[in-house]
């Protein structure tokens, strides 16, 4: 019988009949070896869809990569918080100085933004006050500013001010009379003011024919400069100060000629490597830690890349094994939901983690060496890793039934929301289009097209219904009531039925998990096949036999003599 263990018996060859024997004795050999194929196959198919407690109580081994997964979480998120903290230091530094600089450069600056520009003037007179205070600031910055702060060169590698107008090249108007010419073709003209001409009488550049400004033609005016400045306060963090240069621009726009000019002050602060580094104390080694800690996660991050890598290829040929079978065996192809059983998204995530993990961790060791200034590139690497690192805890909270409810729901509704998504955002794109075009003039919110889909998927959540409601101007009658129609149906629409359709979906394949829970997951050719061994002492039986078939297998070829009898 099956569980009984093989034995070898000294036979006779019958006489006359030595093609039929040696035919019989290939056909067991070649059944034999079919069932030892089948078995392996089985075992290393159950081994491989197992989790790492039913690993450790087959074999008894340790699960060593799960303890490096989870190291890897714990050093990857100190790392990160570590950056993130030097990373606010950065971001507070260049957004004081921002600051810093329009109440020293802007006239009458209030400390408030005026919508998306600083301030506006309504007078010639207090344009070209604002225009000449602005220069004077520059000239006295040194007496004045609180910063570490000093002169920059521009482009053109000098140092001082560069002021460009922009205007229409000619032309006349004539409100009273209704009569306007004028070259709609536009010039750019432009002055280099030097801190050596600034020393001098200010009169002398201030009654340049260069700041005779015709404000019919005039477009705007820009005021550009580069300041140098030094962040210290890194140094109270035990780490190396930055260099910065920041390219300042003031711009008088008047494009719209409706008596309003506004001012715009753009900052652009770029991080450059200091020259000449000379701080005593305990920062280098400081810095030096903080890089062999870097190197560690790279280190512990490439051995994780490694080992998923190598599983999903391990997989990969398991899978060709069982497809090959299954073909040769039940003479038909494996329907594509087992196929898909062998890729483990999971590892795929696990992959992408690692490599952006050690892309981000190679530029924040160059960034702390100050080689690189690419604050925002790794720290969007080490966020979306972190992210992704974390995101993968769900997959061992996966190995308990009561918490896996999220991920086969999610893995049950995600097709079906995608289809849905997909029509609901032809209806959303349309609403989005339509307010635009028609409620831009007369709401805020409606003014370009990424506002407008902002606001209406803020009134898909519930917020700020009301306001969006009161702030429609009531210039045009028709626009008003367009917009409370726009507005009923649009919220009536995705509140009410797209939305609860959404929900549903989730809803209808949440019920549809508990019930596999309760009743039992659907079958598939996979799971069929490892049923066949699936009590133990079925498994104890047939690992008994195959043992037993494997020393078959190992007789000699010159053994024809010996039969086997079970």
């Amino acid at each position: 019988m099956a569980g009984q263990s093989c034995r070898f018996v000294q036979a006779r060859k019958p006489e006359g009949g030595s093609g039929v024997f040696r035919l019989t004795v290939r056909n067991t050999m070649a059944h034999l070896d079919s069932e030892v194929k089948e078995e392996c196959l089985r075992e290393d198919l159950k081994f491989y869809f197992m989790n790492p407690c039913e690993k450790y109580r087959a074999r008894r081994q340790l699960p060593w990569k799960l303890g490096l997964q989870i190291l890897k979480i714990v050093m990857v998120t100190t790392q990160l918080v570590r950056f993130g903290l030097s990373n606010q230091l950065v971001v507070a530094f260049k957004e004081e100085n921002t600051v810093a600089f329009k109440h020293l450069f802007l006239k009458g600056y209030s400390g408030i933004d005026e919508d998306d520009y600083s301030y506006s003037v309504y007078t010639q007179e207090d344009a070209y006050e604002s225009i000449f205070f602005a220069i004077n600031q520059y000239h006295h910055l040194k007496n004045i500013s609180l910063g570490t702060l000093g002169y920059g060169e521009n482009e053109d590698n000098r140092i001082g001010l560069k002021v460009c107008k922009q205007h229409y090249k000619k032309g006349s108007m004539f409100p009273s009379n209704e009569t306007l010419n004028i070259d709609s073709d536009t010039e750019r003209d432009c002055l280099h003011i030097d801190l050596q001409a600034l020393s001098k009488n200010p009169q002398d550049w201030k009654n340049s024919s260069f700041f005779r400004l015709e404000f019919y033609r005039l477009l705007q005016v820009e005021i550009s400069f580069h300041l140098k400045g030094i962040d210290l306060q890194t140094i109270h963090f035990r780490e190396l100060p930055d260099c910065y240069i920041f390219q300042n621009t003031i711009t008088f726009d008047n494009r719209a000629h409706s008596g309003k000019i506004k001012i715009y002050f753009d900052s652009d602060a770029h991080i450059e490597e200091c020259k000449d580094l000379n701080i005593s104390g305990s920062i280098q080694k400081n810095t030096q830690y903080i890089l062999v800690f870097d190197a560690f996660v790279i280190v512990i991050c490439l051995a994780s890349l490694i080992l998923c890598t190598r599983s999903i290829v391990l997989a990969l040929k398991l899978r060709k094994r069982f497809l090959n079978f299954f073909l040769e065996k039940y003479k038909r192809h494996v329907c594509n939901a087992d196929r898909w059983e062998f890729i483990n998204g999971w590892y795929v995530l696990v992959i992408i983690s690692d490599l952006m993990t050690i892309i981000g961790s190679i530029l924040k060791m160059e960034i702390k060496a100050k080689n690189l200034t690419n604050y925002d590139l790794c720290s969007i690497l080490l966020g979306t890793s972190t992210l992704l690192v974390w995101v993968g805890v769900i997959r061992y909270l996966g190995y308990f039934q009561a918490y896996n409810v999220l991920i086969l729901t999610m893995q049950a509704s995600l097709p079906k929301v995608l289809r849905f998504c997909a029509c609901a955002g032809m209806i959303y794109l349309g609403y989005t289009f339509c307010g635009w075009i028609v409620l831009g003039p007369y709401h805020d919110k409606f003014e370009d097209l990424d506002t407008v889909a902002e606001c209406l998927f803020s009134l898909v959540n519930g917020d700020d219904m009301f306001a969006t409601f009161a702030q429609i101007q009531k210039k045009s009658i028709l626009v008003w009531l367009f917009s409370r129609l726009y507005l009923y149906s649009f919220i009536s629409l995705f509140i009410y039925m797209i939305l609860s359709l959404f929900i549903a979906l989730i809803t209808d394949s949440y019920d549809t998990i508990k019930k596999y829970q309760q009743n039992g997951f659907p079958d598939t050719d996979l799971q069929e096949f490892l049923k066949d061994c699936s009590s133990k002492e079925k498994c104890q039986k047939e690992s008994s036999a195959f043992l037993s078939c494997i020393c078959c297998l190992r007789r000699k070829g010159s053994d024809d003599h010996l039969i086997l009898i079970n």
